[in-house]
Formats: structure tokens, sequence, C-alpha cells
């Protein structure tokens, strides 16, 4: 049992479908089906993140091999929240819904509603077991995290001529307002113009060593110039990382900036002019199942001149594995933000704390 999780756990960390039941599989068709329960109850004097956080994730990968060189493929995944009473609204949404092509070689090609290629280089330090990934990646907002009108080419191995060297290209439809195209948005930090981005991530063979680097271009929408203080006409990112990742040891760090694009943290619709963010993260897996993790976040934004930290932690934090399926975690967000900072109360940021712990059956 020992050997098997030190193989599989670091396989579930960083591929969430490497677990999938298979469901079908026949004739060069082949559907998996994978999901998982996240029983997660949070401790904080911040009421707002204080109680049940459960959720419930699960979703479909299927393929097709249409000759020998061609194949299809369609990903989808959809997310319910399990804190909410029966009589309340619904709290879904859908996370992924992508389908594509696949030339071996020669890459693949897909589109909707997948990874913005600026995640790429966020998910190397998105891996703690609450918290993370909140510097600068979110949803719907440009390419740094998911996000819908997306068009993305992937390529591994250099069209197989350069082992460990991938690159992506990926370009971003209009997600505008009313009235401006079909998936309307109605909140103003959803929505984007067109863009391209692109990733190239090097591994150094058999070290554990991989380095990345992104960078996102995008315009801005009408209303995002004239209703966020940023009459900027264009957004942009740009994202480097390293990772090691053997000997039972996960160390990994990136650097951030993003211009004209990240929320003024306590501002539902203020955009800041820059935002830089540094991202690290330290994890050991022991053979019997132990996790524990350790990791520092923070973003810096600009702000007509003035630049103001609003987001600065540290997490504590641990997973435990009795097995592929079943997992326990804890982990406490370390606030390193001051209450009596001019800018946090201002914009009334919480400076509390933050414990949660949580059971998840995954399959």
């Amino acid at each position: 049992m020992k050997k098997i999780l030190s193989v599989l756990i670091p396989a579930l960390l960083m591929a969430g479908t490497s677990h999938a039941a298979e469901i079908y599989n026949k004739e060069g068709n082949k559907l998996d089906f994978y999901g998982k329960v996240d029983a997660r109850h949070l401790s904080s004097h911040d009421k707002k993140n204080n109680g049940d956080a459960t959720y419930v994730r699960f979703g479909f990968k299927g393929e097709t091999q249409i000759n020998t060189q061609l194949t299809g493929y369609g990903q989808w995944e959809y997310n319910i929240q399990g804190n909410k009473t029966e009589n309340d609204a619904a709290d879904t949404a859908t996370r992924l819904a992508f389908a594509g092509l696949s030339a071996h070689e020669y890459g693949s090609f897909d589109y909707g509603r997948n990874y913005g290629v600026i995640y790429d280089v966020e998910a190397i330090t998105d891996m703690l077991p609450a918290f993370g990934g909140d510097s600068y990646s979110t949803a719907d907002n440009f390419m740094t995290g998911r996000a819908n009108s997306l068009a993305t080419y992937r390529n591994r191995g250099l069209f197989g001529l350069v082992d460990g060297l991938d690159f992506a290209v990926q370009y971003q439809g209009k997600n505008g307002a009313a009235g401006e195209s079909v998936n309307a948005r109605s909140k103003v930090l959803s929505q984007n113009g067109e863009g391209w981005g692109g990733a190239v991530s090097w591994h150094f063979g058999d070290s554990g060593v991989t380095a990345i680097a992104a960078y996102a271009g995008s315009k801005r929408t009408g209303d995002q110039r004239v209703k966020t203080f940023n009459n900027a006409k264009n957004a942009e990112a740009w994202a480097s990382g390293l990772k090691y990742d053997a000997n039972n040891i996960y160390l990994a760090a990136n650097y951030a900036e993003t211009h004209n694009m990240t929320a003024l943290a306590g501002n539902d619709s203020a955009v800041s002019d820059k935002a830089k963010n540094l991202e690290a993260i330290a994890q050991y897996q022991f053979d019997f199942g132990l996790r524990p993790s350790l990791a520092y976040l923070q973003s810096k934004a600009r702000k007509n001149g003035q630049v103001y930290t609003q987001l600065k932690y540290i997490e504590i934090g641990s997973y435990y594995y009795f097995n592929k399926n079943m997992t326990v975690y804890a982990d406490y967000k370390l606030n390193l933000l001051k209450h009596n900072d001019a800018f946090v109360k201002a914009r009334n940021i919480k400076t509390d704390d933050i414990l949660a712990l949580g059971i998840i059956y995954q399959f």
C-alpha cells in the first residue's frame, strides 16, 4: 500500500481526473466519469468564512479514435454547492466544457470553456488542501483561470523533435456586455475583449525540474473602461514559474504581473493599474499517506501611483491519504494583512485567519 500511495498521490494532485472510473471503452471509444465530494468546514472570526463549505464536483472525459492519426475528445465538469437549503436557489456552475481534436505529435486543438494559458503557470502552486491560487488567477478574468470562448492549440515535445519542450497558443473571443455577444456578461469584471496568449514549458529530463512561462494580452470592453475606474484599452498578464517534483519532494514558485486586469481588493468594480504577485509552496509526500504543505502568497496592487498590499498570507496544512479514494485534510490560513492598514480599513478587507477541515471521497 505504501508504494501504491507514493505513486498515486502526486498524480491525483496534478491531474484531477487520473482516478476516473471508466464506464465505456469499446471500438476506439472511451468515456471516463470522475468526481468528488469535499465535505468541508471553515472556522474563522469572519462570519463569511465560518461554517459549512461542502461541495460536489463531477464530470466526464471522452475520446474517440477517428483514424490512426486523429483522435477526438471532450470534457465537461460541473460544481454543486452542498451547503445550501433545499429551498434556496441552486448554487451550481459549469467549470469546464470543451471539445477538440488531437493528432499525436502534431498537437491538439480544442474550443470551449477551458483553462487560460496563464493558469499553466498558476497550476504549479495551486495545490493547497483548501486555499491558494488566489493572488492573480480567478475564473472569468481574461486568460488567468477558467474562462469561455477559448480556442487552444497545444503541442508536446515540439512536434516530436524535442522531449520535454511543450508549448501552447490560445485565442479568446469576446465575452462582452448585453447586446455585444451571445454569451453576454452582467458582471463587468467577467467581461473581456478579444485576446491572444501563449505558454511554454521545459522539463529538464528526469531531474524533476520544470520551468514555465506564459503571456496573454487582450482588449478591454467599453463597459470595463467606463465602469472599473481604469480607462486602459488593453489588459495583459505574464507569469513565470519553476518547480521540482521528485524524491517525494514538491517545491514550486511563480511570479506574475497583471496590467489593467486584477480587481482591487474590497471593491467589486475597481481594477488595479498593475498587480505584482508571488506564490511559493513546499510539500513532502510520506509513504504512509501524510503530505504536509507550507506556502506563501502575496499580491501588491498599484492604483493611481499608490501601491497597496491586498493579499498576504502563510498557509500551513496537510493531506492524509487513506487510499486513492479517501482523503482528509486540514489547512490553516495565517493572514498577514494588518487591520490598521489604511488601505485594508478603507475597503473593509478581512484580516482574520481561517481554518479549513475536510474529508474527500473521490473516484
